[in-house]
């Protein structure tokens, strides 16, 4: 029996580990090959270490067990003449591309009110994702599906509770998601006549390094000085109506492959939320 994503090439950005990682090796086990792209660089606004290049070649190494093909390039996705240029790399190689997956981004908060962590969150979160849609759209065709990773965040107003200029690189973050969010709904418009979809799939607190990180830690717990993680996990399921700290990677990656698939081939300009009811938790009704 073939994979739900079988004979496609899906376009993958921050892949190199977490839920780029995940989505690779779970569109490759459905039968996609995959272009990967990471900047595997540190930010010197963000306060926890970003993939290296022996993470991507992790990627590489698991995708390729899946008995599927890989194209891994080092790119920033800032640049979009970088993304362009590695798009081709694979579709030289792999002959096309059919899945953009956007979703390279960073958690630039906590950043002692640094203007460069926001510069740094809207370039990689909003721009990155720009960037990687707008390089792949002269390739795509018919039944061609484009997702961008969001976050709950941009459902929960945060930006309207913090001190002007406390958290620029926290504030960067939640603007981005929105942002995204309303990107890709006027994408979906425009590109639904060449039957080509676009949704964004927004996730709750995710197990990635991410997630796992002082800066996150600080958010969770601004009453202690320096809270652990065990400090954090106590209170990262005050985000979710269902009584879970966080979800895995794959709860993503399954939501993509969905998006990914012909299985959604009418669905599109689609905010799906994958959140263990953080929505429910902090909004009114609404259709």
């Amino acid at each position: 029996m073939s994979g739900r994503v079988e004979g496609k090439v899906a376009f993958i950005t921050g892949a190199a580990r977490g839920q780029g990682r995940s989505h690779a090796v779970r569109l490759a086990e459905e039968g996609a090959d995959i272009i990967a792209v990471d900047l595997c660089q540190d930010f010197a606004t963000v306060g926890y270490a970003m993939a290296t290049s022996a993470d991507l070649k992790e990627t590489v190494a698991l995708v390729e067990a899946t008995g599927r093909k890989i194209v891994a390039v080092e790119a920033d996705v800032r640049d979009r003449g970088q993304l362009a240029a590695a798009l081709q790399e694979g579709i030289a190689e792999l002959g096309r591309v059919d899945i953009v997956v956007a979703n390279a981004g960073i958690a630039a908060m906590k950043s002692n009110g640094s203007l460069e962590a926001w510069v740094d969150g809207v370039d990689v979160n909003l721009l990155g994702v720009i960037n990687a849609v707008h390089a792949a759209l002269p390739h795509l065709e018919d039944g061609a599906s484009i997702i961008a990773t969001g976050s709950v965040a941009a459902f929960m107003g945060m930006v309207g509770t913090q001190t002007p200029g406390e958290d620029p690189g926290g504030a960067s973050y939640t603007f981005t998601k929105q942002t995204i969010a309303a990107f890709m709904f006027e994408l979906a418009r425009n590109v639904a006549p060449r039957k080509i979809r676009a949704n964004v799939v927004h996730p709750t607190n995710c197990n990635t390094d991410m997630l796992t990180s002082k800066p996150m830690y600080q958010s969770f717990r601004p009453d202690l000085e320096d809270p652990t993680y065990e400090d954090a996990v106590l209170a990262f399921p005050v985000q979710q109506a269902m009584p879970i700290p966080f979800i895995e990677p794959v709860d993503i990656s399954n939501a993509v492959l969905f998006l990914a698939s012909d299985e959604s081939r009418y669905v599109t300009g689609m905010n799906l939320r994958v959140d263990a009811g953080s929505f429910l938790k902090f909004n009114n009704f609404s259709v």
